[in-house]
């Protein structure tokens, strides 16, 4: 069954069953979908690439929001939640990525690699690692990693 498919299933029963988190969740996801086949140069299928790749851009940008939410205290801590439901539904569209120790270890044996020093090679790090793990670490974990490991 296709991501479209069980999103669809999954919108019917949030609709009998009046859960309007997961509605909303799910309504946003396929907005997001029809917003990235209508952008220009978009050629070909809605197929789960494309619904994975929304997710994931959807999922970085509520965390994002969500983490903003939190600094604001108890006037933001009920968007927060809904965000935090929204990317915790999500998860199970996305890829899994290296946790925390895994992903130190591979920082720690790229800097080996390429003879890294100081804060100026920190880019350098962060590139190679994501040209040759894509899809596998979490970008933004990478580059904080980096940068506390070359001083940065």
């Amino acid at each position: 069954m296709t991501i479209r498919d069980q999103l669809s299933a999954e919108l019917k029963d949030a609709l009998k069953t009046s859960d309007r988190n997961r509605k909303d969740v799910i309504r946003a996801i396929e907005t997001e979908v029809s917003r990235a086949k209508a952008e220009p140069g978009f050629e070909g299928d809605i197929n789960d690439e494309l619904y994975r790749n929304v997710i994931a851009s959807y999922v970085k940008k509520m965390a994002k929001a969500r983490h903003e939410y939190l600094e604001m205290g108890d006037r933001g801590e009920e968007m927060a939640a809904k965000l935090a439901y929204e990317t915790e539904y999500l998860a199970r569209w996305l890829p899994q990525t290296m946790d925390e120790a895994g992903t130190k270890d591979l920082v720690n044996r790229a800097i080996i690699e390429l003879s890294a020093e100081g804060p100026k090679q920190a880019g350098r790090v962060v590139g190679h690692i994501m040209k040759d793990h894509q899809g596998e670490v979490d970008g933004s974990l990478v580059n904080r990693l980096v940068r506390e490991a070359l001083g940065a």
